[in-house]
C-alpha cells in the first residue's frame, strides 16, 4: 500500500497556493514545484479521507499525456528533477513520483471542458433546458449518449469550496478576450480527440475531461495543471458502455455516485468515506493507469 500524503510539509520552500488536490510551492527561475497530495475532492469540496497513491497516479498520468500531446500544445513542464528542487532534509521517496518542476504561468480564470458524450452536469442542463454552455443538442438524447461531434463547455474556475458554473463561449470571450478563447477552444478538442482516439484502441471511453491553461511571459498559451486523469475525466470501459444510464467509470464518478446516496448537500465538510469505497477508488484509478499508460503501480 503507497504511503499517505494528505498535506505537504516542505517548510524551506514557500507555499503560494494550497489548491484541493494539489500544493505549489515558490521555485528560482520563475518555476514552480507542484505537488499531487493524495486529497479527494467531489462536488467541490475537499473530503476528509484521502486515497493512497492518488498523487503518484495523477503525476504519472498527467505526465504520460503531457509527454503525448506535446506536439499539440506546449505544456508547463520543465523536465527538471524533482529531487533536486526538494529542501534538505525532505522525503524523496514521498515527494518525487507525486511532484514535478513547472513553469509559473499566468493562468487563465477558466476550465476548459471538452464533452463527448452527455452525462454529468452536461446531461442535468440538457433534461432542463436542451442545452449545454449555450449549445442547442439535438432532442431526445439520453443520458451517456455519444455526441456527433465534441462540445467545448468551459467553465468558471471556483474558489476552493465553491462550485464551477457553465459558461458559454461568448462568456468566455468576454472573459479572455476573442482570439484567446477561440486557441483554447481549439487546442482543447484537438487535445480531447488525439487521446479518446487512444483511449478507445485500449478498449476506454474518454466521456469528457477537463484542462487548465495559462500564459507564458511571452504570452504564449501552454496546458498545465493535470491532463486526463481519473480526477478530470471520465474514463468508461467501452465493453460495458450503454447509452441511457450512467456507465461504470475508472474515475472520480464512482465517489460521488457513493455520496449521491448520503443526506448531504455538498457543502464542507464532506463525510467520510467508507473503508470499501477508498479501496474501490484506488483500484479503479490504478486500473485507469494501467490500461491507457502501462504504468502497474504495486
Amino acid at each position: 500500500m503507497s504511503r499517505v500524503l494528505a498535506q505537504t510539509q516542505l517548510a524551506e520552500l514557500t507555499l503560494i497556493h494550497r489548491g484541493k488536490v494539489r500544493d505549489v510551492f515558490a521555485l528560482p527561475k520563475n518555476e514552480l514545484l507542484i505537488v499531487a497530495t493524495d486529497r479527494l475532492s467531489a462536488f467541490d469540496v475537499v473530503l476528509p479521507d484521502p486515497i493512497p497513491g492518488k498523487g503518484e497516479i495523477l503525476t504519472r498520468m498527467s505526465n504520460f499525456w503531457f509527454q503525448q500531446t506535446a506536439q499539440l500544445m506546449p505544456n508547463h513542464l520543465t523536465g527538471k528533477r524533482v529531487r533536486d528542487a526538494l529542501p534538505r532534509g525532505a522525503d524523496v521517496v514521498l515527494y518525487e513520483n507525486r511532484s514535478v518542476i513547472a513553469r509559473r504561468l499566468h493562468a487563465l480564470p477558466v476550465e476548459a471542458i471538452v464533452r463527448g458524450y452527455l452525462i454529468g452536469s452536461g446531461w442535468k442542463d440538457y433534461q432542463a433546458s436542451g442545452q449545454v454552455a449555450g449549445i442547442r443538442l439535438p432532442a431526445g438524447l439520453r443520458q451517456a449518449e455519444l455526441l456527433s461531434s465534441p462540445i467545448f463547455t468551459p467553465s468558471t474556475k471556483a474558489a476552493l469550496g465553491d462550485h464551477d458554473e457553465t459558461i458559454s463561449f461568448d462568456t468566455l470571450v468576454e472573459r479572455i478576450g476573442g482570439a484567446l478563447a477561440e486557441q483554447v477552444r481549439a487546442a482543447t478538442l484537438n487535445i480531447y480527440q488525439f487521446a479518446a482516439g487512444y483511449a478507445s484502441a485500449r478498449g476506454i471511453l474518454i466521456a469528457d475531461t477537463k484542462l487548465e491553461f495559462g500564459l507564458d511571459d511571452a504570452g504564449r498559451l501552454l496546458v498545465m495543471d493535470e491532463m486526463l486523469t481519473p480526477d478530470s475525466s471520465r474514463f468508461w470501459p467501452a465493453d460495458s458502455y450503454r447509452p441511457g444510464a450512467s456507465p461504470p467509470s475508472y474515475d472520480k464518478q464512482f465517489v460521488r455516485d457513493y455520496l449521491e446516496t448520503l443526506d448531504w448537500n455538498k457543502t464542507a465538510p464532506g463525510p467520510r468515506l467508507p473503508q470499501a469505497i477508498i479501496d474501490a477508488t484506488r483500484a479503479n484509478y490504478q486500473t485507469a493507469l494501467r490500461r491507457l499508460t502501462g504504468i502497474e503501480l504495486a
